[in-house]
């Protein structure tokens, strides 16, 4: 797919397969599912999965090739995304037990690149990965899980913690599209399952706001924590008094932009719809771009 991906948290992407099917509220306005409908007629959104091109399946092992050169400019390794378009431990009929057994041989064939497996299905990860990689999972691998919600944090944390137990590196969490508050600290120790945060807001013409005050408080737990925290973007809904893209304070109040403004409640504040482009990524006027070492 993507040799430069313009995602904030990867380089490039790479998707074995196409397709996948909406497990859970963070899904409801799937981003793959109307780039799906826009560019790639052939997979139908929640029916069969598709592989995808011998000539893609290829772009990795070039990756490799150049490892040496991206790392003499960037002074790092170059971190893919698998899968934006699918979703590796999903167990739908028609994933071939065969397409999984030549994604890990792929990985293990490319030991110069981070792979970062994101999952809406984290329950699935632990038995998928065993039998993807029974001599255990490689060191180039962060599976990573989407967690949207307290409930879904609660439902899957020890779900992520077995992951954790069964791989080198810590787990990752994709907290996109943000849609509450998130405690972490109903158990101080799953901290030390963790890896990295990331937390972004929704894009797309149904986007839902994210609120400031949920996004800042996890960025206040990971630095308590000593986690890393990225904060991806704002989406479509921009906080009143943050910094955009372009460096301007949004000082657009509801009357100027009306129907087009989003309250969060108890006097907290208010979201003003500028389009992702120009909302940015600011939080409190910084940006927030850390990666586990």
């Amino acid at each position: 797919m993507a040799e430069e991906s313009a995602i904030e948290w990867t380089d490039s992407t790479f998707n074995p397969w196409m397709g996948c099917t909406k497990v859970g509220p963070g899904c409801d306005h799937c981003y793959a599912e109307d780039l799906m409908d826009r560019r790639h007629g052939r997979v139908q959104w929640g029916g069969d999965r598709v592989r995808t091109s011998a000539s893609n399946w290829h772009n990795p092992v070039k990756w490799e090739r150049q490892a040496a050169k991206f790392f003499e400019e960037h002074g790092r390794r170059r971190r893919v995304f698998c899968s934006s378009l699918a979703d590796v431990f999903d167990n739908h009929r028609s994933i071939l037990p065969e397409w999984r057994a030549d994604l890990a041989a792929l990985i293990l064939a490319t030991p110069s690149l981070d792979w970062l497996l994101l999952t809406k299905r984290i329950g699935n990860a632990l038995d998928m990965l065993i039998e993807m990689f029974p001599d255990g999972v490689p060191r180039n691998v962060r599976i990573g899980a989407t967690i949207v919600s307290q409930g879904e944090w609660e439902r899957d944390q020890r779900k992520i913690a077995q992951v954790r137990v069964a791989c080198a590196l810590k787990p990752f969490l994709s907290m996109e599209p943000l849609l509450g508050f998130v405690d972490f600290e109903t158990d101080p120790a799953w901290w030390r399952y963790i890896g990295w945060v990331i937390v972004g807001g929704e894009s797309g013409q149904h986007a839902r706001p994210s609120h400031r005050p949920w996004v800042n408080d996890i960025a206040a737990q990971c630095d308590a924590a000593g986690v890393p925290f990225l904060f991806k973007q704002w989406g479509e809904w921009l906080p009143y008094g943050e910094v955009d893209a372009a460096g301007c304070e949004n000082s657009m109040t509801k009357g100027e932009r009306p129907g087009f403004w989003h309250d969060w409640g108890n006097g907290t504040g208010f979201s003003v719809r500028v389009g992702k482009k120009l909302a940015g990524r600011h939080l409190y006027g910084a940006l927030h771009t850390e990666f586990p070492a």
